[in-house]
């Protein structure tokens, strides 16, 4: 696969988690953040966030994310900012412009389409806002949208308040729909040599996941049925998680087949009955199955429970947490990896999907505008220029 240049202005989780994927491929990411302005720490605020790791503006929340990537800083609201943006696009001869901020400041930057793509048109350019182009001044902020696209009434227990995800779903969502969307217009681009706009909004994405409810509108469905369900399958019972004599258990009872093998492990066979054994006369017993597999499970051990699920192939987990997580050996095996500038290794995230001979150990993130310099160095900048540049302003670093 031959190694592409992306240039991205981000910050925050959203654009940093699409770039990061490429990063992992082995391309060359190169992140543009602001000039210093007076107001607050320069740059990415998420530099500032978490516990300080090596120095100030590389704390903990900030590494995973911004791995093997170069950092540059530039004063786009000045027009020698865009120009110098413009001339890094053809001198590197950069595939892929990224941002992140919301769609009224496009032009404001001089990052619009037409804009970068006049100065290179086979360039293909990626931007993550709220709700896409036609709501310009609308900030994108995962909670906000989870709370907008109605994740958060779908999630927590029934009797409970509007709860959001442990996970910023929609951050990651959008990030995985502009790697998909890149690769995508590469490969047109392969075949027509034309570049390509694509506008992700974060809005859009997350309802794109409302598979399982949203078309249930047109259906006169129940209430209940597009609402929270705590642990609860809303269709597949039981489905849940129960109390276990030390801990708790996850167990999923996908099809009537599932629920035969359950009832024939001993101890659970006081559950069955003949209107139990499809799901829909399972569906008009919910809540007395649920209070009955829970008296079964809270007798028994986690680990005792986990056996015979195994041995019956009916799906199941025990409740790990993020620790536990990290030790599993399908994970642990394949966690990506970086080191400090003082050489402590530092175990990540997984790659989303083996990518064969590909390395897993990462470079540190740059400091903030660490790499200005070289950078403009390769599109033809001396020295001397690039420090007249940041006595003026135009960059940092």
């Amino acid at each position: 696969m031959k190694k592409r240049t992306v240039l991205s202005m981000e910050q925050a989780l959203s654009l940093p988690y699409a770039t990061l994927r490429f990063a992992q491929l082995g391309w060359r990411v190169i992140r543009i953040e602001s000039t210093p302005s007076g107001d607050g720490l320069p740059g990415d605020p998420n530099r500032y966030i978490g516990g300080k790791v090596v120095d100030d503006d590389r704390r903990s929340y900030f590494i995973a994310p911004n791995v093997g990537k170069e950092a540059v800083a530039i004063n786009l609201k000045e027009p020698r900012g865009q120009e110098l943006l413009r001339k890094m696009i053809v001198d590197l001869d950069v595939d892929v412009f990224c941002c992140n901020t919301v769609p009224k400041r496009y032009k404001q930057l001089g990052i619009d389409y037409e804009s970068l793509s006049a100065a290179k048109p086979d360039l293909i350019w990626a931007g993550i806002s709220a709700m896409g182009p036609e709501y310009p001044d609308a900030p994108g902020y995962d909670p906000v949208i989870q709370a907008m696209a109605g994740y958060m009434e779908l999630t927590g227990p029934a009797d409970g308040p509007p709860t959001l995800s442990g996970v910023p779903l929609i951050d990651l969502k959008a990030g995985d729909e502009v790697y998909a969307n890149v690769m995508m217009a590469l490969l047109q681009r392969a075949e027509t040599g034309k570049g390509s706009r694509i506008d992700v909004s974060m809005l859009q994405a997350a309802a794109s996941w409302l598979i399982t409810t949203l078309p249930l509108l047109d259906f006169n469905c129940d209430p209940a049925e597009i609402t929270r369900c705590g642990n609860e399958h809303r269709k597949f019972i039981p489905t849940n998680v129960y109390p276990t004599a030390d801990g708790f258990i996850y167990m999923a009872i996908g099809s009537d087949v599932q629920w035969r093998r359950l009832t024939e492990i001993p101890y659970f066979a006081a559950v069955a009955s003949a209107l139990r054994a499809s799901n829909e006369g399972r569906s008009s017993e919910r809540e007395a199955i649920h209070r009955d597999m829970a008296a079964v499970t809270r007798q028994h051990t986690t680990a005792e429970i986990a056996a015979d699920f195994r041995k019956a192939t009916i799906p199941h987990a025990p409740i790990h947490d993020i620790p536990a997580v990290r030790e599993l050996p399908a994970v642990a095996s394949r966690l990506t990896t970086t080191r400090t500038p003082a050489g402590k290794a530092v175990r990540m995230q997984p790659m989303a999907v083996d990518v064969p001979d590909q390395a897993t150990e990462l470079t540190f993130p740059a400091k903030y505008g660490e790499n200005s310099a070289a950078v403009l160095g390769e599109c033809g900048y001396t020295r001397e220029q690039f420090e007249a540049l940041r006595r003026d302003g135009i960059v940092a670093g």
